[in-house]
């Protein structure tokens, strides 16, 4: 393991150390896997559900006995990218040097890939070109076949799952739902961060994977998990950090992991050892400012309309009701129509986030910074 400067790891996944919590979870992901069941994880974006993942992959890889592989589809545009995404992220799991990495680089030598290596991180890319959509489908059969016939149980992970329904080609969720669905080796973790699509994708009658796979719906962490290990690794650094300044970030970041990390990392960052409320409030204001360029982007691609909901979602921090007259009043929204229409579109853009987590739908502005921008500047 490489060393780490900063404990609060915002990007990829560094090690158990550095992982909070989610124990509930990796226990249901591990149940599952022995038992031979699919997993689907809902979550929104940066709630951590990649480095769940990831987390529950270094379990896995500690006896080999199941061989983790896992693919982000966010980039992909068609089933031709799915399918190079997928060989790379074989090819990324078994080394060409290996027995199994020997088999696989045999294999795809019949489909003529162009194979590059990144200049910076070494990962290879892989470039396949299909004469034609049943060229695609094959291929799609034969890498799945091929991971069935090893002799140790593989476990593949889909982040983005639902990408698969922009996708041009027709009828691509029957597709993969018919050959997954045959596979007796091989289990999958689809993850997804669009709940609505998400979970019409799983739980409709008339969709191919209804009720295929066990859900798991990613929540915030626990406070109380949160706080103890917010305290423990800036004490394992030998900074002091007052309970206060702790309550201060996880009321602030709303505990969304993401932000809440990025703010420890930016505190853990300053040139201090006594962590107290006024260096925090200090850390979440420089933390605005640098993001400021990155909130104007959002004033120029929104109507007059949408960018005053936004604030006035902000504003109250949360929202229940958004076409009562209460709220419709005093942010002049017009009618209960209207604050209907604006809120899907801004829905749709994934500025505002409807968390399902409470007793009601809630709504929130989904950048959490954005948020607490708004709220300060307007």
């Amino acid at each position: 393991m490489k060393n780490i400067v900063n404990p609060f790891v915002i990007k990829g996944y560094s090690s158990k150390m550095y992982f909070c919590d989610r124990k509930n979870e990796l226990d249901v992901l591990h149940r599952n896997s022995v038992n031979g069941n699919n997993t689907t994880i809902i979550s929104p974006r940066k709630m951590g559900k990649t480095g769940l993942i990831l987390r529950f992959f270094d379990d896995l890889t500690v006896d080999n006995a199941i061989q983790p592989i896992y693919l982000d589809i966010y980039s992909s545009r068609s089933l031709e990218d799915f399918v190079n995404l997928m060989a790379e992220a074989i090819m990324l799991r078994f080394h060409e040097k290996s027995p199994v990495g020997k088999r696989f680089m045999k294999f795809l030598k019949g489909l003529r890939p162009l194979v590059s290596y990144d200049p910076f991180t070494g990962v290879p890319k892989l470039q396949i070109v299909f004469q034609s959509s049943q060229e695609v489908v094959h291929t799609i059969q034969g890498l799945l076949a091929f991971l069935e016939t090893q002799n140790t149980p593989i476990i593949i992970a889909i982040d983005e799952f639902q990408q698969i329904t922009k996708y041009p080609e027709k009828n691509v969720e029957a597709m993969l739902r018919t050959y997954i669905q045959q596979l007796k080796n091989i289990s999958f973790v689809f993850c997804g961060s669009n709940r609505t699509i998400m979970t019409e994708m799983f739980t409709q009658a008339n969709r191919p994977f209804f009720s295929s796979t066990r859900l798991l719906s990613l929540n915030k962490i626990e406070n109380i998990e949160y706080k103890s290990f917010i305290k423990q690794h800036f004490e394992s650094y030998k900074k002091q950090i007052s309970d206060e300044a702790i309550e201060a970030i996880l009321s602030w970041t709303r505990t969304h992991t993401f932000y809440t990390q990025n703010l420890c990392n930016y505190i853990f960052s300053m040139n201090t050892n006594n962590i107290h409320i006024d260096i925090v409030k200090n850390a979440m204001a420089n933390l605005l400012k640098e993001n400021e360029p990155y909130f104007y982007q959002y004033r120029q691609l929104l109507t007059n309309g949408q960018w005053n909901y936004l604030i006035a979602i902000a504003k109250e921090s949360e929202v229940s009701l958004v076409t009562a007259q209460k709220f419709i009043a005093k942010y002049s929204i017009g009618t209960p129509a209207n604050s209907r229409r604006i809120l899907k579109s801004l829905i749709d853009k994934e500025l505002i986030l409807e968390d399902f987590s409470k007793e009601k739908p809630v709504y929130q502005v989904y950048d959490v910074f954005l948020s607490r921008w708004l709220e300060v500047n307007y």
